[in-house]
């Protein structure tokens, strides 16, 4: 009977939701992939998570590199060759020889003084390292709420599929019944070609749904790094959120990794100020040689010379051109700008604690009135059906009853899927969206474990991986 394609909404407790949306809820199969395990997959094997990784190990390195200005440099030298002497002696005789004079040395340079440079090197690395573990942490977070974007997209899509069919079924069932009513003689062909039409955009509706869920279930093999299969709902966050406005602006300004990352710039950019200056100041340094010359040639006095000697330098720059003035106010200026920026930062992050606080806010009034517009859309349909039957009501009245409470379920899907990733997004805006917030069943990647593997390496190409 057709009055049985009406049952397309079900009653949870107090809350009515569409049925493809609340069988997936409540009959999910064992083995459905949660939203956690989702994120465990990005987490671990997001491309643009790691390609994020390797490039703050290599931005580790600067430390190190900066390091090394404290150490001595050592080279070792060995020159020889082939030497060809024609000497001409006093009397006019000619003596020729084919020499192999070969030197081998060792030289030893340590500086003592260069202008604070090394030390303010080595600040300047350590503050790119920690902006560089903020950066890492906001990617972090942006692969995490991609992710909840992607497996929302698939269950949602998967749920409107299953909406569209029971309005395809419906209408279906309609178009026959106005037949069977034609042929009888109890309406016009106006009723059924009504019913035909609807049917037809029922069709379309249902091709654009089935679309979506392809493109979504691609999308989710690109975020989550493997294909959807069945999936288990998923529950919003806000228990990890302040529920005032402005102690989450607070918590956005205090905590966004954007933000933290963009004052160590600041602190990046004031002290390279300091590093430009070091070139106006004296470089005191001390140098250790030792070599040993050997000639070959039987007619000098000396065939081997060996000599040692330790030198103290003091360099003082009086003018270069400007070039180290030059620089020390292109640093002044570049500092002028990352303050800038920061502010900017700042402003973005609050500005995006607030959108996704009124966002999310948003989406509970928005989802509260999509289940009571169900729930009304199905009594409404229920009763237009019923005076159709009386003679009250057309086949049109019936058929535009069907296609609110269609829509009505279109609004209440789209509702809850907004709903989750709206609170991802508020998290993610005050800079709690990772592995330990969440309680991801995973490994959390610790940059510093690598930054203290290089940092006090004196040797070695092989990387902490064994690369």
């Amino acid at each position: 009977m057709i009055w049985r394609a009406l049952r397309g909404f079900c009653r949870t407790g107090a809350r009515l939701l569409p049925c493809p949306l609340i069988l997936a809820a409540l009959h999910a199969p064992a083995g459905a992939e949660t939203l956690q395990e989702a994120l465990v997959k990005a987490y671990q094997s997001s491309p643009q998570l790691n390609a994020t990784r390797a490039g703050q190990r290599a931005t580790d390195e600067n430390v190190p590199q900066a390091l090394a200005g404290y150490r001595p440099q050592i080279v070792a030298s060995l020159s020889t060759g082939l030497q060809a002497v024609r000497n001409v002696l006093p009397d006019n005789t000619v003596q020729t020889a084919t020499l192999k004079p070969w030197t081998i040395g060792l030289t030893v340079t340590q500086t003592l003084f260069n202008g604070f440079k090394t030390a303010n090197s080595v600040r300047v690395a350590e503050f790119q390292v920690m902006s560089g573990r903020e950066a890492l942490r906001n990617t972090g977070q942006g692969v995490l709420l991609d992710a909840v974007t992607a497996y929302m997209n698939v269950i949602a899509n998967q749920a409107l599929v299953e909406t569209q069919r029971s309005n395809v079924t419906f209408l279906r069932e309609t178009l026959e019944i106005a037949r069977k009513r034609l042929a009888a003689g109890d309406v016009t062909p106006t009723d059924t070609a009504q019913a035909e039409a609807r049917l037809s955009r029922g069709l379309a509706d249902l091709n654009a749904a089935e679309v979506a869920l392809q493109v979504s279930r691609a999308t989710y093999a690109q975020v989550i790094g493997s294909p959807p299969g069945p999936l288990a709902p998923a529950q919003t966050v806000d228990r990890f959120v302040p529920g005032e406005r402005q102690a989450v602006i607070e918590m956005a300004i205090r905590q966004n990794p954007a933000v933290i990352a963009a004052t160590y710039d600041v602190d990046v950019a004031t002290t390279t100020i300091s590093v430009a200056e070091s070139s106006l100041l004296p470089q005191v340094s001390v140098q250790g040689n030792i070599n040993r010359q050997v000639n070959t040639d039987t007619n000098l006095d000396t065939t081997r010379t060996s000599q040692a000697s330790v030198v103290g330098q003091l360099t003082v720059p009086i003018y270069d051109g400007g070039l180290a003035a030059s620089q020390t106010r292109q640093a002044k200026e570049l500092a002028g700008q990352s303050r800038q920026v920061l502010e900017q930062i700042r402003n973005q992050a609050r500005t995006a604690a607030i959108s996704a606080f009124v966002t999310n806010e948003g989406t509970k009034v928005a989802l509260a009135a999509a289940e009571s517009e169900v729930k009304a859309a199905g009594i409404a349909l229920a009763g237009v059906r019923r005076e159709a039957q009386a003679g009250q009501r057309t086949t049109l009245d019936v058929l535009n009853s069907q296609q609110d409470l269609t829509a009505a379920r279109t609004r209440q899907i789209v509702g809850q899927r907004d709903r989750v990733i709206a609170s991802y997004t508020l998290l993610s805006a005050v800079g709690k969206l990772d592995v330990r917030t969440l309680g991801l069943n995973t490994p959390d990647y610790l940059p510093d474990v690598h930054y203290h593997q290089v940092r006090d390496a004196w040797h070695g190409v092989r990387t902490p991986s064994g690369r």
